[in-house]
């Protein structure tokens, strides 16, 4: 492909297609060869960093010590499958899983599904949202409202890069993983772990109570979120077309790879996280399932400068997945129903509902909710990937194998149970 058709691919540089095309042809290794189909993962890994990770890994550090540590590796090692399978679902297609869903089901199920997504996607983005806006309350001593204010701010002036192509907006999604990730490694030098206890539940199953399975339920639900699939599909799938199936072997090859290492990395995160908690809470405040409870609790027990650290960690992660959120209801409209509107227009369409329900109820209360929501949908995107990447009219070659499906289907079942089992442990 000559240099002047590259220019021509959305998104992208003349630079970074030249790259990637001398990375798929072999004429370079390494990590230079991997550097230009990175980001899709970096950007889908924000959702396993969400506000809604800090609450529920919180409460189970503080609740039930090193005890649930492996309930995060088994939600991470779940999630990097789907993650991976939509990611293919775009390399092989060039085709999103909305745009997919459209296309193979019928119009009554794709409608169903795009009013649910986007339900979920604007429950997503109001956790985030206001996470973001607590943490800048806390830190500046600001009121509530001037956090919200600010992060949406900040929100619409990061989205304005997607303009300039799709690198800026994934360097600093990626920038603000890397604090979250900086941030909880000063937590763990700070208030170091019990590192045999620590590895050790984290591979050996253990549900003391009824009332660790429901929260193990809600780590599950907390983590593998229904707008990354959407979004991590729509990356992939023009990033850089393949010419012949050697060559989306080969993307895939890398795709698998970024998702192993951002995903392995969000993990880490979330392990540092109920480690922290452990380590800090559940002898002093056992049970705390508010974010601004922890802050409070973190400045007598580890000084101001971990606080500070730790809603630092929180601003980002608030921020860099309310970015994501709204990506992701763009890539959820635009596949299921063939229109979009202005980025600032669904951005205002997020923020409006976070301001109302900020300022008129409890904000952990609304996060909480905003993850009952998150299960009802979740079973839509999980069946869709099982369903549409077993099918040989729409992957030819590349069909998921059976080992692979078996495994993504018990899955889906799995999570729908505990997410059902997690519902009926909300309702009153």
């Amino acid at each position: 492909m000559p240099p002047t058709d590259l220019a021509l691919i959305p998104g992208t540089t003349l630079q970074t297609q030249l790259a990637a095309r001398a990375a798929l042809d072999g004429r370079c290794k390494g990590v230079r060869a991997f550097l230009p189909f990175a980001g899709p993962a970096i950007i889908a890994s924000v959702g396993y960093m969400d506000p809604g990770n800090f609450a529920t890994n919180i409460q189970a550090g503080s609740t039930y010590g090193y005890q649930l540590l492996w309930v995060v590796l088994m939600a991470n090692l779940v999630a990097m499958l789907f993650q991976a399978m939509s990611a293919k679902l775009g390399i092989v297609t060039g085709r999103n899983l909305p745009e997919l869903c459209r296309d193979q089901f019928p119009r009554p199920v794709a409608i169903s599904m795009w009013i649910a997504s986007e339900i979920a996607a604007i429950a997503t983005d109001l956790a985030e949202f206001i996470g973001g806006a607590v943490g800048i309350s806390l830190l500046f001593g600001v009121s509530l409202l001037s956090g919200l204010i600010a992060t949406g701010a900040v929100t619409f002036a990061i989205l304005q890069l997607d303009k300039c192509g799709f690198r800026p907006l994934e360097l600093i999604i990626a920038a603000l993983v890397g604090v979250i990730g900086l941030s909880y490694l000063c937590e763990l030098v700070i208030a170091p772990p019990d590192w045999p206890a620590a590895l050790f539940h984290a591979v050996v199953p253990q549900l003391p109570d009824k009332s660790a399975v429901t929260l193990a339920v809600g780590i599950i639900g907390a983590t593998i979120m229904p707008h990354t699939l959407y979004v991590h599909s729509a990356l992939t799938q023009n990033r850089t077309p393949a010419r012949n199936d050697h060559e989306r072997r080969s993307l895939l090859r890398f795709s698998n790879r970024e998702v192993v290492i951002a995903l392995g990395f969000a993990g880490l995160v979330n392990l540092a996280m109920v480690m922290m908690s452990a380590r800090v809470f559940s002898a002093s405040t056992p049970g705390i399932a508010d974010i601004g409870v922890a802050y409070r609790t973190l400045v007598p027990a580890l000084g101001t400068g971990a606080a500070g650290v730790f809603l630092v960690a929180l601003i980002a992660s608030g921020i860099s997945s309310s970015v994501v959120g709204t990506m992701a209801g763009q890539v959820i409209m635009q596949g299921f129903v063939g229109f979009s509107i202005p980025v600032w227009a669904r951005r205002l369409i997020t923020m409006v509902p976070a301001f109302i329900i900020a300022l008129s109820f409890n904000s952990m209360t609304a996060m909480i909710l905003s993850q009952v929501v998150l299960s009802f949908v979740l079973p839509l995107p999980l069946v869709a990937l099982a369903v549409l990447s077993s099918r040989k009219s729409v992957m030819g070659d590349f069909v998921t194998g059976k080992a692979t499906a078996v495994v993504a289907v018990a899955a889906t079942v799995l999570i729908v149970l505990l997410n059902v089992v997690l519902i009926r442990q909300m309702l009153p």
